[in-house]
């Protein structure tokens, strides 16, 4: 437990990754040292049949592609940790083959949906300073792609009206800037000024998106928000298909990949591609519905 601890504060203080990335190894490498402690070993002894072991258990729990993905990053992040510190001399880790990352592609709304989605939070005109709160989240979420813990994350400094763009802290710490269009940044605007206030009730708060208690809006909170809002309109929706829907619907209106890259705040841009994959398959099948002889 003493060497986990050890490389949280590596990962922390040394490459400065976020507390959302931090808790994430601990969560990962703490399922993992279990799983070791029940075969005997430790950090300092497993090898790479004990990782393969490890990735077999998870397969056998059900956890998905994407989820097993995060755990052998974590753990190939742990090895070369303990390299550094000379801890163990060959990295189990290496060359270790990845899952197929994206057998099963982003989940993403149509644009039919999402417009109904927020018309429906539109109008009638929502009442109520917690429920425009969520109205304006919801907004916001699909008109600038922000993972959902950036944007409960955002503060009042990191919105420039005038310009139309937020800073944003992503993961890794790494601060990009993302455009905004009118419509979301002018409802913003009017949150600030009307209901935001009334939120606080004399409250001092440096976030923009606030609870009753003066606290900033947690992820597991706005997850249901979303969640229950989706279910009373018959929609699946989370904060995660918003992104989705945000970047698959920019690559359909003829943004470039690059451009996409910056504004969802990936490091890879193999990750970014994989909503032209998405958008080929839309294509795809309305081909197969439409045409006559397909």
């Amino acid at each position: 437990m003493e060497l986990l601890k050890d490389f949280l504060t590596y990962q922390s203080v040394e490459k400065g990754l976020s507390r959302n990335t931090v808790d994430s190894y601990f969560l990962d490498l703490s399922k993992f040292q279990n799983f070791l402690l029940s075969k005997n070993k430790e950090f300092v002894s497993f090898l790479r049949v004990d990782i393969i072991d490890f990735i077999e258990s998870l397969r056998g729990e059900g956890y998905s592609i994407s989820s097993i993905c995060r755990y052998i990053s974590s753990i190939r992040g742990l090895c070369k940790y303990l390299i550094i510190e000379n801890v163990i001399k060959d990295d189990p880790s290496e060359n270790l083959q990845t899952p197929k990352r994206w057998e099963r592609l982003p989940k993403s709304l149509s644009i039919s949906e999402v417009r109904s989605f927020l018309e429906v939070n539109s109008s009638p005109k929502p009442s109520g300073p917690i429920t425009i709160r969520d109205y304006v989240m919801f907004e916001l979420l699909y008109a600038s792609g922000l993972r959902v813990s950036e944007l409960v994350s955002l503060k009042l400094e990191d919105i420039n009206s005038e310009a139309g763009f937020l800073r944003v802290l992503g993961k890794g710490s790494k601060e990009r800037v993302v455009p905004v269009n009118i419509r979301a940044m002018e409802r913003v605007k009017r949150y600030i000024i009307q209901q935001r206030p009334q939120i606080l009730k004399k409250k001092k708060s440096p976030y923009l998106f606030v609870t009753n208690r003066g606290r900033p809006m947690t992820r597991q909170r706005f997850w249901q928000i979303i969640k229950t809002w989706g279910r009373r309109l018959g929609i699946e929706v989370s904060p995660h298909t918003m992104r989705h829907s945000f970047a698959t619907h920019m690559l359909e209106g003829g943004a470039d990949l690059r451009s996409l890259q910056k504004m969802l705040g990936h490091s890879d841009i193999s990750t970014t591609q994989i909503y032209t994959k998405v958008t080929t398959d839309r294509l795809k099948k309305v081909f197969s519905k439409c045409h006559p002889r397909a």
